[in-house]
Parts: C-alpha cells; sequence; structure tokens
C-alpha cells in the first residue's frame, strides 16, 4: 500500500532523489530518466481518456495501460542489486507483454493494410495516442540506454513492454480514426 502523507522532501533541490530502495541517485541517472519517461507516457494517455467517448474497449484499455505504466516505474524504480529487499519487488511480466500483442492483433484485425506512412493526426484521439506513442518511443529508448549499462540490471520484459506499447499505442490512433478509414496519410515531397 502507498501512502503519501508529504509531497516535498527537497532532497531534489540539491539534485538527487532516491529510488524506490532507499539507494540515493543523482536526478539525471539513466534509471529516473527511464522510470521518468515513463511517466510521461501515463500522462499523455491521460489526455487521450480525455477523448475517448463511446470505444468502451479503449475506454478501459486505455485504464488498464496507465496501471501498467505505473508497474513498469516501480520496476524501473526498484533495481535489482542482489540484496533482500525485505518485500516482492513489482515487476513487469510476461503476460503483460503478451496482452498488449493480443489486443494489437485484435484491433489490427479491423483496420486495413496501410499503403502510406500517415502523420500523427486525425482525431482527437488519435492524436493524443499518437503524442503518447512518440513518448513511449522515447521513453524505450531510455529505457534501452538503463538496460545497456553493465551496472544496471533490467528485465527482458520491462524493455520488451515499454517496446510494444508503442506499437499499441500506433494501433489504437489508427482504431480511434475511424479504423484508418481518418488517418491522415503522409505525401512524399508534397510540397516541394
Amino acid at each position: 500500500m502507498v501512502k503519501l502523507d508529504k509531497i516535498y522532501t527537497r532532497t531534489g533541490d540539491k539534485g538527487k532523489t532516491r529510488l524506490s530502495t532507499g539507494e540515493p541517485v543523482d536526478k539525471w541517472n539513466p534509471r529516473v530518466a527511464a522510470y521518468g519517461a515513463v511517466d510521461e507516457v501515463n500522462a499523455a494517455l491521460g489526455l487521450a481518456q480525455l477523448h475517448v467517448s463511446e470505444d468502451a474497449f479503449l475506454k478501459a484499455a486505455i485504464t488498464r495501460v496507465q496501471n501498467d505504466l505505473f508497474d513498469l516505474g516501480a520496476d524501473l524504480a526498484t533495481p535489482d542489486r542482489g540484496k533482500e529487499l525485505g518485500w516482492e519487488p513489482l515487476r513487469i511480466v510476461k503476460a503483460q507483454v503478451e496482452r498488449l500483442e493480443t489486443e494489437i492483433d485484435e484491433m489490427n484485425g479491423d483496420i486495413p493494410p496501410l499503403d502510406s506512412f500517415i502523420l500523427p493526426g486525425g482525431s482527437p484521439l488519435a492524436s493524443y495516442l499518437h503524442l503518447a506513442r512518440t513518448t513511449a518511443r522515447r521513453a524505450e529508448r531510455h529505457v534501452a540506454e538503463c538496460a545497456g549499462n553493465p551496472d544496471e540490471i533490467v528485465s527482458p520484459e520491462a524493455l520488451a513492454f515499454i517496446n510494444r506499447l508503442s506499437d499499441w499505442l500506433f494501433v489504437a490512433g489508427r482504431r480511434a480514426n475511424d479504423n484508418g478509414a481518418s488517418d491522415v496519410k503522409w505525401v512524399p515531397g508534397a510540397n516541394r
């Protein structure tokens, strides 16, 4: 159970923060950058959620993904240092990645294949989903950078989840554009 009764700690005033293990780190630590970028994806999804009206699937799925993003943030904020923590750390599991894959396939089944790249736009919901997608790609780069550090351990499931999420968001954006019918196609060289 999380209990937050004091919001400011002043430790950030000196460029420091603490991981969930209590370990002090710099605010620019790759792990902090990774879970901070994941938080940005979650905020972008909050904006998308404001524009879901009649699509019950997307409404529920976005809320579920937002919860999964908190799981991912908790996973990243709790490094595996091979020491006993006194509690079971929350980790992304394979089933969360597989759920994204299943939903991508389900959503994509009703959408015609692309014959062009599409611009991130269309409906307000699709636009915010594309914003979340590009933010997820940035988060993925931060998670991958952290995972590439030999002193850090990031599970393959955590990296797979954020990678798959950007694919999920792309397909969800097309779903929000009338299953691709309202996608805005890129016209190469249109403004030369």
